[in-house]
């Protein structure tokens, strides 16, 4: 009776897909495979990306098991093509997770606080300014990179390229 309880107890957790671009040939995969992590069909309502010929984008609010938003991203990153983000907002017990993947750059991860704050641990920012110290990365462009911004400004293209679609300003502070 014990397991019972503490699956149906499980905190359900919230978040956004954001597909900012695909090929249109891999919108019906990309649908299977969320729909997959989710376990419920899902449906994207997918519009023309402006910033890439031929390839399209859309987004998802979803609400699942804690942790879905690193599976919807390790599902998502395994196209190699796409240009997204995901985002599992903090809960209780939990903070939040971003996760944003490019073609060229790869995929990005933080964590993020109830604000939607990318939170760095004190050993990455200790690990950056020793590595400056000596001689190595700079300590600007190694906070750059534990904050995301190599993947924010990529994907600034396709997050505005369209004059229809809402603004969503997933890094700046108001």
């Amino acid at each position: 009776m014990t397991a019972r309880m503490s699956a149906v107890s499980q905190p359900k957790a919230r978040g956004m897909v954001f597909i900012h671009s695909t090929p249109a040939a891999l919108c019906p995969h990309v649908e299977w495979a969320v729909g997959a992590v989710l376990d419920n069909q899902v449906s994207f309502e997918w519009d023309e990306q402006p910033a890439e010929r031929g390839s399209r984008r859309a987004e998802l609010s979803w609400v699942g098991r804690a942790g879905s938003g690193a599976e919807l991203a390790s599902k998502l990153g395994a196209f190699q093509r796409l240009r997204f983000e995901v985002t599992e907002d903090a809960s209780p017990g939990a903070d939040g997770q971003r996760f944003s993947f490019t073609p060229t750059l790869g995929a990005f991860s933080a964590t993020t606080g109830v604000h939607g704050d990318i939170l760095v641990g004190e050993d990455r920012i200790k690990r950056a300014v020793a590595n400056d110290a000596l001689g190595g990365e700079s300590l600007h462009r190694a906070l750059e990179g534990l904050l995301g911004v190599p993947w924010d400004e990529e994907l600034d293209v396709f997050r505005y390229a369209g004059d229809d679609v809402p603004v969503r300003w997933l890094h700046q502070v108001v």
